[in-house]
């Protein structure tokens, strides 16, 4: 295996499907209850809040009855273990790699554990209901809404995402649709700078032909396969 200085990881619903959360696409998905214009742009948030509010206190709810799966905690691991640079990117809302063990993840999508003042942009730690019009505690405003980037908003650190992309020689996707941009590009940016390029996923997903290689099953079991084959090599 070469010998890899920097590497970026990122994750998307595929990771989490397997400790109980739904995924967003496909049969039995989230949107297929929800059209996403009604609860994941901020149209719907201006036009209904109390559907959006409620939708991501179910999701919420749903994530305290959930726990890390073996991928989760195999990335931990490789945190803890590798000597190299490592930028773990999430495209998932839920904690469950911080619970896995991994301490520093970067959520490009937001978090469901995070309330946003669309007032003053000031966030904070959330459990639990976030009714419409729950006050903001830095400027007053009756104006906390779920820290969820919604369709047609700027996902988090992309200066930061887009400088890892570039340095890395080791980029991995896992668990991801490829169909979400800007992260479905990821992969083309990484190739382009010369890095290899890797896809754990459970099925091929919509770009798969931009990886040099591809690797199908759960991400429970080729996860840590994988961390095994790096840390060990």
């Amino acid at each position: 295996m070469p010998d890899y200085h920097s590497i970026v990881i990122l994750t998307g619903a595929g990771i989490s499907a397997e400790s109980g959360l739904a995924t967003f696409r496909g049969p039995g998905g989230l949107w297929e209850g929800h059209r996403v214009e009604d609860v994941c742009t901020p149209q719907a948030l201006a036009r209904n809040p109390a559907l959006v509010h409620r939708f991501y206190d179910e999701r919420r709810a749903k994530l305290a009855e959930v726990e890390p799966n073996p991928a989760h905690r195999a990335l931990a691991r490789l945190e803890r273990e590798w000597a190299g640079e490592l930028l773990l990117v999430t495209q998932n809302v839920d904690d469950l790699h911080e619970r896995g063990g991994c301490g520093q993840v970067l959520h490009m999508h937001g978090e469901l554990n995070s309330a946003l003042c669309a007032s003053c942009g000031a966030a904070r730690p959330w459990q639990g209901s976030l009714p419409p019009g729950s006050l903001c505690p830095v400027c007053g405003a009756p104006a906390l809404r779920p820290d969820i980037v919604f369709f047609g908003e700027m996902p988090y650190q992309m200066d930061r995402i887009d400088a890892a992309l570039r340095k890395c020689d080791l980029f991995v996707s896992i668990g991801t649709s490829g169909a979400v941009y800007p992260a479905a590009g990821f992969v083309q940016t990484a190739r382009y700078v010369g890095a290899e390029t890797l896809e754990l996923n459970l099925d091929p997903s919509a770009g798969s032909i931009y990886f040099h290689e591809s690797r199908m099953g759960p991400a429970g079991e080729l996860v840590p396969e994988w961390v095994e084959e790096l840390l060990c090599s």
